[in-house]
This record gives C-alpha cells, structure tokens and sequence, in this order.
C-alpha cells in the first residue's frame, strides 16, 4: 500500500514538473517563461566574447566554426567563408541586416572600436540560446572576409542545430554580398 501512495505521488510530481515545463515554453520571452528558466539554470545567453586567433573549440562540439585558417590557427573551422568584394564595413551592415531579418536573434554587442558583434538567437520552440559571434576580417582595399562563431548554452540545441545555423548565415550573407559585388 506505501509503495503505491509513493508511486502515485512520484506521478503526481512528475506531472506537475511536465506541466510547469509546458507553462514556461508556452510563455516564452514574457516573464516567467522559458527564457528565465534558461538564465536561472545556465546564466546569461550572451557568452561574450571570442579571440579567434587563440580560440581552440570546445571538446563537446556544440559549437560551430566558419574561419579562415590565418585568422583561427588552432581551430579546426567546419567552414572557410569565401572573401567577399566588399569594404568590411559594408560586410558588417550585410551580417547585421541578415541578423536582424533572422527570427529570434538580437544584437547584444558590438565593438564600437573592434570588428565584432555578438547576436543571441534562440531556437523555435524551447527558445534553447546560442552566442552568434561574428568578426569582420579586412582582406584589402574593397574586399573583406568574416569569422563566425556560434556556441550553444550546455549543448542545447543538438550541435546540428548550431552548424545548420552556420550554413544558413553563411548562404544568406554570401547571397547579399554578392549582388552587392556584382552591382559595383
């Protein structure tokens, strides 16, 4: 009989934990939502910044890379962005207005002196965060290049999340440049 009641409260728990989970995701970025419950269990979202010439990647590999191996000389890239026929400053309004075209991500800083911003995009439904870190490489006069690092909170989402983000903001910010070099 004890070991019932114990079984029944240990449902009874379960289920309230399910649906405290399904209260929070469905209130999303409001307050109480999934989004404190992230802050609260992993911290800030925005996991600052990266030197990208002494970064080496993180053994979990919920992490992607795209860089050149002059810029990231101890980290294995996933992908080398091409160079781009465009000022840096240009390439850097191009990453900006593909960010901010992009669902759920925020510009949360940008160097005003440097060549890096930091986004913060969340994935559809558990709103899981991850650090967008992008840096503008000068490749000469009219022509430039970028690093792009995205880092998932405690591997949430799947690192095939993250590479699938990659490549998304790759094509999108190759697509804009390139009609932007072909006009000039």
């Amino acid at each position: 009989m004890i070991g019932r009641i114990a079984a029944l409260l240990l449902l009874a728990l379960v289920l309230a934990a399910l649906a405290a989970a399904a209260l929070a995701v469905a209130r999303g970025e409001e307050p109480g939502g999934i989004e404190e419950v992230w802050i609260a269990l992993l911290g800030p979202p925005d996991l600052g910044p990266v030197d990208f010439a002494a970064l080496r990647r993180r053994p979990s590999r919920a992490d992607a890379l795209a860089c050149a191996p002059d810029v990231c000389p101890l980290a294995a890239a996933d992908a080398v962005p091409p160079d781009y026929s465009v000022a840096g400053a240009r390439l850097r309004e191009i990453v900006r207005s593909f960010a901010e075209a992009e669902p759920r991500t925020a510009l949360v800083f940008t160097d005003r002196w440097g060549e890096q911003d930091r986004y913060v995009a969340r994935s559809a439904v558990l709103r899981c965060p991850d650090t967008v870190t992008v840096e503008i490489v000068g490749r000469g006069e009219g022509r430039s290049s970028l690093a792009l690092y995205i880092r998932s909170q405690a591997g949430c989402p799947v690192p095939a999340t993250s590479r699938a983000r990659l490549t998304r903001w790759l094509d999108g910010i190759a697509a804009a440049a390139g009609t932007e070099s072909t006009k000039g």
